[in-house]
């Protein structure tokens, strides 16, 4: 079995963060999900756990930040193709996203960012695939 990654945020209303993510395509695995969290499925290796602020905190003894004041990561997400880029961030601003920054086209990449009901920002990414070379 491969590594898996669960990405935790603390957000302020579990079921609008959860409703915002529904929106955006990614499906809620059920059995890790209740009120105080919601298991967002992002690939077959890849999760983002959205859990309550309150419930957040009894993981850390590290006050929580505000993400939508400072910002300590931003989230980059594949994207199949360049359309997949708009089309995701098509879907996070009518869910009730922002777009922090404009978009960016290097040519062999191209990316937008959004931030979520909470300030946590995501990066929808497509990268030119002959733009990858093997070593």
């Amino acid at each position: 079995m491969g590594k898996m990654i669960f990405v935790n945020l603390a957000v302020a209303d579990v079921a609008k963060s959860r409703a915002f993510y529904e929106a955006l395509g990614f499906s809620i695995n059920a059995q890790f999900s209740n009120d105080d969290a919601a298991c967002v499925v992002l690939s077959d290796n890849i999760y983002v756990m959205i859990l309550a602020r309150p419930f957040f905190q009894t993981f850390t003894e590290q006050p929580l930040g505000a993400p939508a004041e400072t910002i300590s990561a931003i989230y980059a997400l594949s994207c199949d193709h360049r359309a997949g880029v708009d089309q995701m961030m098509q879907a996070a601003l009518a869910a009730g996203g922002t777009e922090p920054m404009p978009a960016r086209d290097l040519g062999f990449m191209y990316n937008r960012m959004f931030a979520d009901l909470d300030g946590h920002v995501f990066e929808p990414m497509w990268m030119d695939p002959s733009a990858v070379q093997s070593n």
